[in-house]
């Protein structure tokens, strides 16, 4: 009949439909494909990772570590770096991954050679002193380790900083054979004794802070010293050599405040540009304490910076002992 006729070629028609949507279909599903490599393949060709490659070694170029701050903070920690797990750049960018294949298992092989094997060199890192504190470069930070000592450093260490630890006695042998050492930090420790030679064998030390110890005395000191800081010890003027800074021609910090000193530690250098002495038991002074009392054209231009407030000496009663100066003492003048 008609109405039969009609209704098959109705059929036929949405058989015909189908099929052309599913040939349209597949290639541009096939071409989806192919442009996501595409686009990941312009991903790695922006990005720059030849040169991502930051060690320890590479850090004393990056960061300027050289004037590590006197006064310890405790947000002066290194921070954390976090570096992002990046892909490296495929050699070739037609050999993508294919997520698709499963990967084979990595075989480990049983080494050939025969006999003892030699170890190896224990570069600086993994000395002692690396292992317990953070080496970078040539300085050393040992900051609130809990140490009880000084731990072996390597040879070229040249700064040192273990301050906020348990040290109670520095040895000579610490620091024997360190020729490059120029500062070393021990500020607050429990330090009561230092070796006579603890120090003075150092040839490049320049800069030696210990305040906040128990010392009584103080060791020899190498003639290369810049900046003593031993402030808030307990040293008496009996802890002191005679003309213990007379030959250090190169020093020009001196900071003995908060001690047990009786006089002012004469003669001094030349050299000397900053004397604090605040908060001692200095009660008199010579004319001579700055000042050549026999030659009045002497001008002492370097020493601009005395303290002396918090002891009990009246420094109005000793003029002829500033004329040399460039400006007067910081102390109590009635």
């Amino acid at each position: 009949t008609l109405a039969g006729c009609r209704m098959r070629s109705l059929a036929w028609l949405g058989i015909a439909s189908l099929c052309l949507g599913a040939a349209w279909a597949a290639p541009a599903k096939e071409k989806r494909k192919a442009e996501k490599p595409k686009a990941d393949l312009v991903l790695y060709e922006s990005l720059d990772l030849d040169n991502y490659d930051l060690t320890l070694d590479s850090y004393g170029e990056i960061l300027d570590l050289s004037n590590y701050e006197e006064l310890y903070d405790y947000g002066d920690h290194a921070p954390k770096i976090e570096v992002g797990t990046l892909a490296p750049r495929p050699k070739d960018p037609t050999a993508l991954p294919d997520l698709g294949t499963p990967t084979e298992t990595l075989k480990l092989q049983s080494p050939t050679t025969a006999g003892p094997v030699r170890p190896a060199p224990v570069p600086p890192q993994d000395l002692p002193s690396c292992r317990l504190c953070l080496c970078i470069g040539t300085s050393v930070y040992c900051d609130d380790a809990d140490l009880e000592h000084i731990p072996p450093l390597p040879l070229e260490t040249t700064y040192l900083y273990a301050r906020f630890n348990r040290i109670g006695v520095i040895r000579a042998s610490d620091f024997m054979g360190l020729k490059k050492l120029k500062r070393i930090d021990l500020t607050s420790n429990f330090i009561s004794w230092a070796d006579v030679d603890a120090f003075r064998l150092l040839p490049s030390l320049q800069e030696l802070i210990l305040p906040e110890n128990r010392l009584t005395a103080l060791p020899e000191l190498p003639r290369s010293i810049v900046r003593l800081d031993a402030r808030l010890n307990r040293i008496p003027s009996t802890g002191l050599r005679p003309e213990a800074f007379q030959d250090l021609k190169e020093l020009q910090f001196l900071h003995l405040s908060d001690n047990e000193l009786d006089y002012i530690p004469v003669p001094l250098p030349e050299s000397l540009r900053s004397l604090h002495l605040q908060n001692n038991n200095i009660q008199t002074m010579h004319e001579d304490t700055f000042c050549n009392s026999q030659d009045h054209s002497q001008i002492r231009r370097a020493l601009e910076d005395i303290r002396l407030d918090g002891n009990p000496i009246n420094l109005s009663l000793f003029p002829n002992a500033y004329f040399c100066l460039p400006r007067l003492p910081t102390g109590r003048f009635f």
